[in-house]
């Protein structure tokens, strides 16, 4: 790739309909922010090098292959579904989590949360369509539309990027690698990164061993930026456990599916890093994507301060914090996305300003606490600009 590392913030936006469907993503716009390494499209988009069968994150920094040669998909899931192989140099299992942004439909949004706990690990897409009350054939078409693949493969493809992070940051030997990231056998796990990558898994592992004797270790990337220092006082006001920088939670077997503990703290870079101690190493899956949903990992600060920006009461809070973010729940069983919620007592006048605040409405309501901004306030305060 280009050795131009600028980013430009007075490039317009180059995916105007980029939420609604991987078809509609402009080629040409892709490659420029590829050339440029223009971080702020990180995880929106992968580049699928024809000539080398690989795809990568849009700041790989390898050389920018030729235009005619790349093509750009949606999703991990779908470079794979095509039959390209995860970069080795830039990771795409280390981009930014771009599930929020996503939402357009709430059903796709639910079935990446429950495929990223492993519902598709043990289970099959007849039973992941039932829990999210839709039929097969509907589920595969939104997976389709808004992925670019189809649900199996963006299962398989969790599956591999969650190893290929576990092999890189973590000491776990290769069978409890295969056991953490999802796949049912040794010989699957074997035969699909042989099948990927054309060596077996071990062979990734390019660095001195450690002794983790707390546990795994791995790094969750989020897309900055981030105010952890105001979260974590936020979780611990709740009830958390959290000391010296560190979040810890115990882990029940009844909820979580295995006893231990998981800890986090702010890691190196754009990420947390996450220790998880379990006596079930088929837990993890579903501990890093409650972990994910605690810490706000798929916010898109961009996207939030854009639309939220429209509203002139919320405009100068959100350019004042805008490194916020929201305190999930370890366990949610809410059909709307926590992003969108909005209290059961909101006021029913104020209804439709909220109804311009959507899909960042929990974040507004954020902002307005932040700011010191009340309901009541609201309503008097340039109440005709929303």
């Amino acid at each position: 790739m280009s050795e131009n590392r600028e980013t430009s913030r007075a490039q317009p936006a180059i995916f105007p309909l980029m939420e609604t469907a991987p078809t509609e993503l402009d080629q040409d716009a892709c490659y420029r922010a590829v050339a440029t390494r223009d971080a702020r499209f990180d995880g929106r988009f992968f580049g699928c090098v024809k000539t080398t069968g690989i795809y990568c994150r849009p700041v790989c920094p390898a050389r920018t292959p030729r235009r005619e040669n790349m093509v750009f998909v949606v999703s991990a899931a779908a470079a794979e579904d095509a039959g390209f192989r995860a970069c080795l140099r830039c990771r795409p299992e280390t981009a930014p989590d771009m599930g929020a942004w996503r939402g357009t439909s709430n059903t796709v949004s639910r079935g990446l949360a429950l495929i990223e706990a492993g519902a598709l690990d043990g289970g099959d897409v007849d039973g992941l369509a039932a829990r999210l009350g839709v039929g097969e054939r509907q589920l595969r078409r939104l997976f389709r539309q808004h992925l670019g693949a189809a649900p199996v493969s963006v299962a398989q493809t969790r599956r591999v990027l969650l190893a290929k992070a576990l092999i890189h940051d973590s000491d776990l030997s290769m069978a409890e690698t295969a056991l953490a990231s999802g796949f049912g056998s040794v010989r699957r796990f074997n035969e699909t990164f042989q099948a990927l990558y054309g060596r077996p898994p071990s062979a990734l592992r390019r660095r001195e061993a450690r002794t983790d004797e707390e546990g795994a270790r791995l790094t969750l990337p989020f897309r900055p930026p981030f105010d952890f220092d105001d979260l974590l006082a936020r979780l611990k006001a709740r009830g958390d456990a959290v000391e010296g920088g560190r979040w810890r939670r115990e882990l029940i077997r009844e909820v979580d599916g295995a006893e231990g503990s998981v800890a986090v703290e702010r890691g190196a870079r754009d990420g947390l890093s996450v220790t998880v101690a379990a006596d079930d190493l088929r837990a993890l899956p579903g501990v890093l994507a409650r972990v994910r949903r605690v810490f706000d990992l798929s916010a898109d600060p961009e996207a939030i301060a854009r639309d939220l920006s429209a509203d002139l009461v919320l405009n100068p809070l959100v350019e004042a914090r805008p490194g916020l973010r929201l305190a999930g729940e370890w366990i949610d069983g809410g059909e709307t996305a926590p992003s969108d919620r909005l209290p059961d007592d909101f006021p029913s006048h104020l209804l439709p300003r909220a109804e311009r605040w959507r899909p960042w409405r929990a974040y507004a309501l954020a902002h307005l606490v932040a700011g010191g901004v009340t309901l009541n306030t609201l309503e008097t305060r340039h109440d005709q600009a929303a």
